[in-house]
């Protein structure tokens, strides 16, 4: 296996307007979701061989987000059922193209109840890249099956990928967010953050300072994206910004995890995760994430259609 992410699998309930706050959209459009799944998605229209671990209810919705994820090509045979809870749903709004604001019901979601024991083990031994996103930290049963799937996955020798993906609303405070993020830093070889992200974890909003800062805790690799602007990288050998793609943006939400995707694709290439780390390298690398998160915003909805082999041959 390529790519294995672990998370929440939800309903993303999609705006049927642009320009309104969440208390004023007039009507919304169910569509599959969570940034962990949109990453298995996008990998594997890329053309890398994906997988995904999590739960969901053992209801209508739950089975089509299973359903919706095999037809992508996505290894589905770690997704479990929870008949004691219902798939998590997210309701959306776009107050602009760029900025969404997001209301969670899960009380608890079916997501937070994924517990060590239902991991599957061979699909994290497997797996050369292995990526999760804090929202499978906050609560317990799922932090822990989080943390075991990270032991797993680094007995495996995968890369450890880790989206912090701040959701403010899902957190009891921002104190506690950091601190579970931080306690878990070191076990990952690659973060990726926004620029809010980098200044809640770091103190700075500056990419080249911040990043530095979080690669003191043990980190490889560091990756700031900074939406149309582009995004930036950090190692210990040198960092560089690599600038975006102008395109007419229709939606943002997914575009990170689209990224994300185009980014782990690559890394995931060849014997050595590690031989990709060269700053001249990585620099061609996030031109083609950022390409890939580009083509994401000219489309509606997390899963993608537009995403089929864009090829690395092109950068």
């Amino acid at each position: 296996m390529d790519i294995l992410t672990l998370g929440e699998l939800l309903i993303d309930m999609f705006p049927a307007e642009i320009g309104r706050r969440l208390a004023e959209v007039p009507a919304f459009h169910p569509k599959p979701g969570g940034a962990p799944a949109n990453v298995a998605v996008a990998a594997a229209r890329l053309g890398a061989k994906s997988a995904f671990i999590g739960k969901v209810g053992d209801d209508a919705f739950g089975h089509h987000l299973a359903d919706t994820l095999n037809q992508a090509g996505v290894e589905t045979r770690g997704i479990r059922f929870d008949a004691q809870a219902r798939t998590t749903m997210a309701f959306i709004a776009l107050p602009d193209e760029n900025t969404p604001e997001f209301i969670f019901y899960r009380n608890p979601g079916a997501d937070m109840m994924l517990q060590p024991d239902e991991l599957d083990r061979d699909l994290l031994h497997q797996t050369r890249v292995f990526h999760f996103g804090s929202i499978s930290l906050i609560e317990e049963p799922s932090r822990s099956a989080t943390l075991e799937a990270v032991r797993l996955a680094k007995e495996g020798g995968a890369l450890i990928s880790c989206d912090v993906n701040y959701r403010p609303s899902l957190w009891p405070r921002p104190e506690e967010a950091y601190g579970v993020i931080m306690e878990m830093l070191p076990q990952a070889n690659l973060i990726k953050v926004n620029e809010g992200e980098l200044e809640l974890l770091s103190g700075s909003s500056d990419p080249e300072s911040g990043t530095q800062k979080l690669l003191e805790q043990g980190l490889d690799l560091g990756v700031v994206t900074l939406g149309p602007a582009g995004s930036f990288f950090a190692v210990a050998e040198g960092s560089a910004k690599v600038e975006g793609f102008a395109v007419q943006t229709v939606d943002a939400v997914g575009c990170g995890d689209a990224f994300t995707a185009g980014l782990l694709t690559r890394l995931a290439a060849g014997d050595d995760w590690r031989a990709h780390l060269s700053p001249a390298e990585l620099s061609q690398i996030l031109r083609y994430a950022n390409a890939v998160g580009a083509l994401t915003a000219k489309n509606k909805g997390s899963f993608r259609l537009c995403l089929r082999r864009l090829m690395w041959s092109d950068f």
